[in-house]
């Protein structure tokens, strides 16, 4: 009698859901909509500001007419930073409640929990890049590393400094009676290439981070399902594991496993973003040939 052909394991595309469970809870519904409203209104910005950027490339023409014009692509984009600071502003106001009501304040500011940049930031760096050439040991992340740190800080200073800037292009009369007229010039540059600078950043080394690195291809889900198996966050943030099973920390909640039509949504919207942020970074290196 013939033995039955050997049970491959099943690879699953989404790293997020490798390896043994149990699920985890990694981010919670709160998290993934404003990080949904985050995409939806960066891309929505990219698209409409890069035309004004790039006036002389061969696709500046095609995007003006496919938000339907001029004025239109402006008011558009003007939409997308008003909601921009919306959900911003319910992120404040998320935190300044979690911080209200937090029995140990302090860890939202200082400790392994907090998304304040640290000395054990630097430290990690390095001993990535030690890591990096075979010096050393792959560093142990806490809930939070340095990227993801670099990925947070670097969106909040974008927020304020082409949010700034955005406004006094906006609202030039109102501006112009309380600034000098230098300060729109300066507003002009600085909105130009603080959003260029962050359009090549995220669709470059935060996707290649998240989602393109040979662990993690062709993509992390867990901020679309916001939950990963526990084989994940120990590959991940080993020490923040540690301090679960030593007893330090209290484990995040266990989650259901994400269900079929909530993995094929996140990837097919994962890939599609992927797909358009990495268009976009082709047009802007077609741009820089004119």
């Amino acid at each position: 009698m013939n033995a039955p052909p050997p049970v491959r394991p099943v690879i699953q595309m989404d790293a997020a859901q490798r390896g043994r469970g149990p699920y985890i809870w990694r981010f919670r519904g709160f998290h993934r909509f404003t990080h949904l409203m985050a995409i939806l209104t960066f891309y929505t910005l990219a698209l409409t500001g890069i035309p004004l950027r790039f006036t002389c490339a061969p696709w500046s023409d095609f995007l003006v007419h496919m938000f339907g014009g001029v004025e239109r692509a402006g008011l558009i984009h003007r939409g997308a930073a008003v909601v921009t600071i919306a959900y911003t502003s319910a992120h404040l106001g998320y935190l300044a409640w979690r911080v209200i009501r937090a029995p140990r304040k302090r860890d939202y500011f200082w400790g392994g929990d907090s998304l304040i940049p640290q000395p054990r930031d630097v430290l990690d760096f390095l001993r990535q890049w030690r890591w990096f050439f075979g010096r050393g040991p792959r560093p142990r992340f806490l809930r939070y590393s340095y990227l993801e740190k670099l990925d947070y800080w670097g969106e909040a200073w974008g927020f304020f400094v082409i949010g700034g800037s955005g406004l006094l292009l906006w609202f030039p009369e109102f501006f112009a009676h309380r600034l000098p007229g230098w300060a729109f010039n300066v507003a002009t540059i600085f909105h130009s290439y603080e959003a260029l600078i962050a359009i090549c950043f995220l669709f470059t080394v935060h996707f290649f981070n998240v989602h393109l690195r040979p662990d993690k291809f062709p993509m992390d889900a867990v901020m679309f399902t916001g939950r990963a198996t526990l084989d994940y966050m120990e590959e991940e943030h080993p020490d923040m594991v540690a301090d679960w099973e030593a007893g330090k920390k209290v484990r995040d909640a266990e989650a259901p496993a994400p269900g079929r039509i909530a993995t094929i949504v996140a990837a097919v919207f994962g890939y599609m973003a992927l797909g358009v942020g990495i268009a976009i970074i082709g047009m802007i290196a077609w741009a820089l040939t004119c």
